[in-house]
């Protein structure tokens, strides 16, 4: 039995990076070595203390992740930052390193991507013949996820509530993949823009992205995950796949372990960034769940239909993206149509006192110079030549061994 927590007793934490090579910075499909270089034989998943390092769907992606339920955020950003150096020094003979940021720049799906070939292979392989996992929406997109507890109905509603509403808002925080195959995409967030078509073949697995308004278990099960569990039946004949895993929404509630997980979040170019990031959505979550913005009936009131076309924009003009939706404004208790930097810039404000100090710098150099993708566009700047775009991207990538934040 899972113990369960009550709401924002603990959390968890998964931050994901790419493999790359030194040389020529072509994506290395060889976490399988680093893996087996840690633990002197392949494995999967390997806890190292607070941190557990594992595989994703491809050969070229591990995940690091809080090793079980952490008690606070204050301190993840150094305990995962000494995971990437222990990695980096694990990596040199190999000529390799991990790039930050949610996406490759240069990555071509098509002949990069190698499907993780060891352990739930066979569930990687039954998502390549319905999905085929070789495009950008599969092979290179790196993300954040947090995943925060919920004890009951009760709580599992004003937790859900509160995240639907601040899922649009996201890519003006974290977006940071605005170029792919040599081109600037015109996404700051290309990631989710392959996000919400990733999954054409079945509908019912990312749904809009943002959740339906459901705020029971009960609920859940039949709006959600029944649907999916329905859909997928002719392509799963073995029944391998598990409906959790399935559900694919910007935010998943896991009844399995009482959790809801986030994962709009691209990855940032360093875990100071990201933390400070997780850091600042738990407090605004928590200040919502506090009605201090608008009640719980106001925030369960929006449905997907309408929070969608904010998220939409926002994909495409992160931080810049302007909100005209007024009713959706005063959920914030602001008034008139705004951008979604003045959104966060307001909700850090009703939030730093409660934020550790070390977060505050992070936060304030986000909202004054842009997200990451607006930074590596300020850099990259007309010219899109392979040579400029590799240097700018090895800049952004030694920010992971200083544990600094980007500047162009």
């Amino acid at each position: 039995m899972t113990k369960k927590y009550h709401l924002f007793e603990v959390y968890g934490i998964e931050l994901e990076y790419m493999l790359i090579k030194n040389n020529n910075f072509k994506v290395a499909p060889q976490v399988d070595k680093l893996l087996t270089l840690k633990a002197g034989e392949l494995k999967a998943d390997i806890e190292n203390g607070d941190i557990a390092w594992s595989n994703e769907l491809v050969a070229h992606v591990i995940e690091l992740k809080t090793n079980g339920p952490a008690k606070s955020t204050d301190d993840l950003a150094e305990k995962f930052y000494s995971n990437i150096l222990e990695i980096d020094a694990l990596l040199k003979p190999l000529n390799l390193q991990l790039l930050g940021s949610a996406s490759h720049p240069l990555m071509n799906p098509d002949t990069d991507t190698q499907l993780w070939k060891h352990s739930y292979s066979e569930v990687y392989a039954l998502y390549n013949t319905i999905f085929n996992c070789k495009g950008h929406g599969w092979s290179n997109v790196q993300s954040t996820h947090i995943n925060l507890p919920f004890y009951d109905d009760i709580e599992f509603e004003k937790l859900h509530a509160a995240i639907r509403i601040i899922l649009p808002l996201l890519p003006g925080l974290c977006a940071s993949s605005p170029i792919l195959e040599g081109q600037i995409t015109g996404f700051k967030d290309t990631r989710l823009e392959f996000y919400k078509t990733n999954q054409k073949e079945i509908p019912e697995l990312t749904g809009m992205v943002i959740p339906e308004r459901v705020f029971s278990k009960l609920d859940y099960h039949a709006t959600i995950l029944e649907p999916i569990k329905k859909a997928i039946r002719p392509y799963d004949k073995e029944k391998i796949l598990d409906q959790h895993f399935l559900n694919s929404r910007g935010a998943i509630a896991r009844f399995d372990r009482n959790a809801i997980e986030i994962r709009l979040m691209d990855i940032q170019e360093c875990p100071k960034a990201d933390i400070a990031i997780c850091a600042l959505v738990i407090e605004v979550l928590k200040a919502f769940i506090n009605k201090k913005f608008s009640t719980l009936n106001a925030q369960k009131l929006w449905t997907k239909e309408d929070l969608f076309p904010i998220f939409n924009d926002a994909i495409k003009y992160g931080e810049d993206s302007i909100i005209e939706n007024e009713k959706y404004i005063e959920l914030f208790n602001l008034k008139g149509s705004t951008s979604i930097k003045n959104v966060w810039q307001h909700l850090y404000e009703n939030v730093k006192s409660k934020l550790n100090k070390s977060h505050h710098e992070t936060i304030e150099l986000i909202l004054k110079e842009g997200t990451l993708a607006t930074r590596l566009l300020k850099a990259v700047g007309n010219d899109t030549s392979e040579e400029h775009i590799i240097s700018v991207y090895r800049n952004m990538q030694n920010c992971l061994k200083t544990n600094e934040l980007f500047k162009p």
